[in-house]
């Protein structure tokens, strides 16, 4: 019997390095500094789990684990369904296909930063095209100064960046849908509907989960966009923790809570996700 080889394992070993430094290394220093509090020059308090007690009963952080969630909520709840019905009415044969996997790519080559430069200039009353529209309009718009307007500011241009990497992942479940079974429907004179509800639904079961765990994750995390656009105002109304999280470590140098806090951030993240995809799995199976 050939004895057993593993010295393959010795080609990970420079991933393994790059991850610990880039990783590993900066969330062990996190969770130093979560633990203690420091004066400058290298001098650490021990006060356990005080930033802990200090940020879970902080209405500050309550208020902006809201805003996240609430904005990742209307985020799935618009690009999931979006994304679906625009990749079932996207061509699956001829020249059209190319063109439109090339324009639904286009959003997701734009850099974050530019993305919310992009929408600060759009949405501007003087020169925006979006702004000026609306106020030749007689529409008040003015994401500067109104939270309802800055936050559909917010998703809208995330419902732009975003929703191409739900059609995308939406149209390969779809072409990977052989064609038996829709001969087979048209055999049975099933409809449009039928269609979608038992046979291309249950096959972007999958697919969905995936798109689901990472618009999540995404719309979550997200800080360049919004701080961008609006700063986290009007007031701190799409502050979201993200950008809470930055102003208390950078803004206030508030080292200890804001390490406390990027550790709670991590662990909900963690805990969302798992639940999306134990539910989601479980519902699949």
């Amino acid at each position: 019997m050939k004895p057993w080889n593993n010295k393959a394992w010795l080609f990970t070993i420079p991933t393994l390095v790059l991850v610990a430094f880039s990783a590993v290394i900066p969330l062990m220093t996190v969770v130093n500094y979560a633990f203690q509090d420091t004066f400058g020059n290298n001098v650490f308090t021990w006060v356990g789990l005080d930033w802990f007690r200090k940020i879970l009963h902080s209405e500050r952080f309550l208020a902006a684990l809201i805003r996240n969630l609430a904005f990742s909520a209307i985020i799935l709840a618009i690009e999931i369904p979006l994304g679906v019905l625009i990749a079932l009415r996207m061509p699956k044969k001829g020249i059209g296909v190319p063109i439109c996997l090339v324009l639904m790519s286009l959003p997701l080559l734009v850099p974050f930063n530019v993305v919310g430069t992009i929408w600060q200039v759009f949405g501007r009353n003087d020169i925006g095209l979006l702004g000026a529209s609306l106020k030749g309009l007689g529409i008040d718009y003015n994401y500067v100064s109104d939270p309802i307007d800055a936050w559909g500011t917010v998703i809208a241009m995330d419902v732009w960046h975003w929703t191409s990497l739900v059609v995308l992942l939406c149209y390969a479940g779809l072409a990977s849908i052989p064609d038996a079974y829709y001969q087979a429907a048209q055999i049975d004179g099933a409809s449009a509907w039928a269609k979608f509800r038992y046979i291309q639904l249950p096959k972007l079961s999958r697919v969905l989960t995936i798109a689901v765990l990472l618009r999540f994750m995404d719309s979550f995390m997200i800080y360049t966009e919004p701080f961008v656009v609006t700063g986290g105002g009007p007031g701190n109304a799409t502050t979201f923790l993200s950008i809470d999280l930055v102003k208390m470590a950078i803004g206030e140098f508030n080292i200890g809570p804001a390490a406390a806090m990027s550790l709670v951030y991590f662990l909900i993240i963690l805990l969302v996700s798992w639940v999306f995809y134990t539910v989601m799995t479980r519902h699949d199976d």
